[in-house]
């Protein structure tokens, strides 16, 4: 068990030497969320921030940022792995064809490959299949297994699936002030998440509200999904006056672009504990 900051971070470790280099999205949640975790804890690995349609890498963007990176050159960071979040920072999901091709250019090149899932449970609810359809089988070597975000307290993963490249992976939790006292009342956790899909039962509720939230929003005039829905994150443009309304009637979300020309691009999460009310609601006063 482990800090979701620290659980991709210290995965990243085992994969990546200092002089590393990670290719991620550059909206990934290492490169702008963790506050430079990950090349504190990697003691200065790079990280590459590639552009990727809703959120996502593909084999051809990593192969162009790859011949920047010459392999054995004292000059240049070497490439070391690629990091994946599953669902994505625009909640899009990967699917495993998606994952293998970029998994085999990982292999061809030498490299490694990080899963990012925070809300891995949302993504496998949308596509149901089993978790290693997603992980080891499409080439997945590390899966930062997040459970916070869709119901635990505290209680995240990380899960190796070659026993190599996990080493000395707990001296270095240790080490790094994240092995909790008492950390089994925070494990104990998990075995009640799992059993009888619980953590899928939960993550189902989620992504149907967000459906059902973006299927009310566009019915909003001048509103619009900027992005398939396919977890629990809806991102909707809407025109500021229709923003402004919200907010006055309680409505709490993130902007997720500033407005311009009197439109904002905003960012709306459901969770496994949302009432359906609160869409009900939330879509019937951005109507008006």
């Amino acid at each position: 068990m482990i800090s979701f900051t620290a659980a991709s971070a210290r995965a990243l470790v085992m994969l990546v030497p200092p002089h590393g280099a990670i290719f991620c999205h550059v909206q990934s949640h290492i490169a702008v969320d963790e506050c430079g975790a990950v090349e504190f804890f990697t003691h200065g690995a790079k990280l590459v921030g590639l552009e990727g349609r809703n959120a996502k890498l593909t084999p051809a963007t990593v192969e162009a940022a790859l011949t920047h990176f010459q392999k054995g050159f004292v000059h240049h960071s070497q490439p070391a792995a690629i990091s994946l979040t599953q669902s994505t920072e625009l909640g899009t999901v990967y699917r495993a064809p998606e994952i293998a091709a970029l998994s085999a250019v990982a292999r061809a090149h030498g490299m490694k490959v990080h899963m990012d899932g925070a809300r891995f449970a949302n993504a496998l609810a949308h596509l149901g299949c089993a978790p290693s359809d997603i992980t080891w089988r499409a080439g997945v070597d590390v899966l930062s297994f997040g459970a916070t975000k869709n119901g635990a307290l505290g209680a995240e993963a990380v899960i190796f699936f070659d026993r190599n490249d996990v080493r000395d992976f707990e001296y270095r939790r240790k080490k790094a002030g994240h092995l909790v006292s008492k950390m089994r009342f925070i494990s104990a956790q998990l075995d009640a998440y799992l059993d009888q899909g619980r953590w899928l039962k939960r993550a189902a509720h989620a992504n149907t509200l967000a459906q059902h939230l973006a299927d009310g929003i566009g019915g909003v005039p001048e509103a619009a999904i900027t992005h398939p829905v396919e977890a629990n994150a809806v991102f909707a443009e809407l025109p500021d006056a229709t923003v402004a309304r919200l907010r006055a009637a309680g409505a709490r979300f993130y902007d997720w672009t500033p407005p311009k020309d009197g439109r904002t691009l905003i960012r709306l999460v459901t969770a496994f504990a949302t009432p359906d009310a609160d869409v009900a609601n939330f879509v019937a006063v951005a109507r008006g």
